[in-house]
């Protein structure tokens, strides 16, 4: 169904820990995802981790979906992405999505650097 990879946002624990989760209900459609998400994306090495970590903040941060994103801010910095690295791509959601989505994505990046003592 999907590989082990050397690298991810929510790391292979976080994918175990999911699907083990998963019920009758909702065991098809993680499942699926795990398989698209884990297999097709990140197997695919076209683009490196750390690229493809900015590009789901950038993304995320987009949508508003401020647990995903907080989720993918950890692995982020697994993934090499710096303080300032997150600080600008946080500039750029604030000019294509509003002022109001930048600050929400700045307060989640003020917790999890200060989780991980990088403020």
């Amino acid at each position: 169904m999907w590989t082990n990879p050397a690298q991810g946002d929510v790391g292979c624990g976080g994918v175990e820990k999911n699907l083990a989760a998963a019920d009758d209900f909702t065991r098809p459609f993680r499942e699926a995802m795990t398989a698209w998400c884990w297999g097709f994306d990140w197997d695919d090495e076209t683009i490196d981790a750390k690229t493809r970590s900015m590009m789901n903040l950038s993304m995320i941060g987009a949508l508003g979906k401020m647990h995903e994103w907080e989720i993918h801010c950890r692995g982020a910095l697994t993934n090499g992405v710096s303080v300032a690295e997150i600080r600008s791509i946080i500039h750029v959601i604030g000019i294509y999505c509003g002022i109001p989505q930048s600050l929400e994505c700045f307060r989640v990046a003020r917790r999890v650097l200060e989780e991980n003592e990088l403020l």
